[in-house]
């Protein structure tokens, strides 16, 4: 019988690490075939075929061996290509774009990068849930922020300056956001910018989801502002806008300083990223636009019927301009977020995400993905308002 206890050797930055919120709701959902799910933030759509097509044939043609740590040159000027196409913003696909093992990787490169010890770091929330973990186990401090349903979820220059400290090196924002579905305006992205550029922080802008957009409104990258690109650190993949969630791709652009630094880890924790998928991202961005709007384009026909239902409801609801959820307000229930998520769960077989998870200014509300059938949404969403309707104050 062993008497090494392994718990007394884990790493005090993996104790400190709260366990994922999101990953119990995830087994429920696989665990129960009878669930409706509003849980999961991935598209239920097909990988489109030209993707498939590019997987498939760079197997057959043996081009499954390590690329450049960066990534194939040839996916790094289609991500510089569409960059420009898009959003009227230059990367040099040489030295200033990085392919990582999805945008978790991204993140975890950039602030292991980036922050040391005792450093402090602004996260506007709510947030993607694993921010904080990332941001512990480089040894620095998450310094949250609060925002706001009566400022469409975006932080205001006042709550972000009571936040900064001589500590503060730089600020991650996450824009279309998830949980919230919330969008950044450039007028905002030009006051939050100059409030960084006064500060000399630097920014890191996950922009994952800037393909989904909805209502008419365009995504505008952080850096479409040329006076703060030197010090802005832009995260985007392929997983959300083309349906790869399981291939695992993602990238960085950012000044090429920043871009070596981080290749040192990126090429020593992962080495590069999967190269069939690389394959598939390289026709995913030269050949598949029109599997991408006709995602937006049914992801905004569930969005509308998502809005219509909360505000019927009589729910307070922030309309998301981005992104593929809805956050509503649950607290004229009297409960709280995970009482709310529990009970949905047990007595009308519906699973949705306790707000909560996603920082402390979650609470009172939950968040749901439209990313299912129209068919699924319109019997979850009954349920919920039976639910709702029974427990109103």
């Amino acid at each position: 019988m062993s008497t090494f206890d392994f718990n007394t050797v884990v790493s005090p930055f993996i104790k400190a690490l709260p366990a994922s919120g999101l990953a119990k709701f995830l087994e429920i959902t696989a665990n129960n075939p009878n669930i409706v799910p509003l849980s999961v933030g991935e598209p239920d759509f097909d990988i489109p075929a030209k993707v498939k097509e590019a997987c498939i044939d760079s197997i057959n043609a043996g081009k499954s061996t390590y690329t450049s740590t960066l990534g194939l040159l040839e996916l790094r000027e289609a991500i510089a290509d569409d960059t420009y196409k898009n959003y009227g913003v230059k990367y040099d696909p040489k030295t200033e774009i990085m392919v990582t093992v999805g945008v978790s990787e991204a993140l975890y490169v950039v602030v292991r990068s980036i922050l040391a010890p005792g450093d402090e770091i602004i996260i506007p929330e709510p947030c993607y849930v694993a921010n904080k973990a990332c941001i512990i186990l480089s040894g620095a401090k998450p310094i949250p922020v609060e925002t706001f349903l009566e400022n469409n979820f975006v932080p205001t220059i006042e709550d972000l300056e009571k936040a900064v400290t001589p500590k503060t090196k730089a600020i991650l924002l996450g824009y279309p956001n998830n949980p919230t579905g919330a969008i950044i305006s450039k007028e905002q992205i030009k006051q939050i910018g100059d409030w960084a550029k006064k500060h000399n922080l630097v920014i890191v802008s996950d922009e994952l989801y800037a393909h989904l957009t909805y209502g008419g409104k365009k995504h505008t990258m952080f850096t479409s502002y040329s006076e703060f690109r030197d010090r802005t650190i832009v995260l985007n993949g392929f997983s959300k806008s083309y349906a790869m969630t399981g291939l695992r791709l993602g990238y960085i652009t950012a000044p090429a300083a920043i871009i070596s630094a981080m290749n040192l880890l990126h090429q020593n924790v992962v080495l590069c990223a999967n190269s069939t998928a690389q394959y598939g991202a390289i026709a995913a961005l030269k050949y598949c636009q029109k599997d991408v709007e006709a995602m937006v384009a049914e992801y905004d026909a569930r969005r509308k019927i998502m809005i219509d239902a909360f505000k019927k409801m009589n729910i307070p609801l922030y309309s998301p301009e981005g992104a593929f959820y809805v956050f509503p307000c649950i607290k004229q229930t009297g409960l709280t977020s995970m009482e709310f998520v529990e009970k949905l769960l047990n007595e009308e077989n519906v699973l949705v995400i306790p707000g909560s998870i996603f920082g402390n200014s979650g609470e009172g509300f939950i968040r749901c993905s439209y990313a299912y059938s129209q068919e699924n949404l319109k019997i979850a969403l009954e349920r919920i308002a039976s639910f709702i309707n029974k427990y109103r104050k």
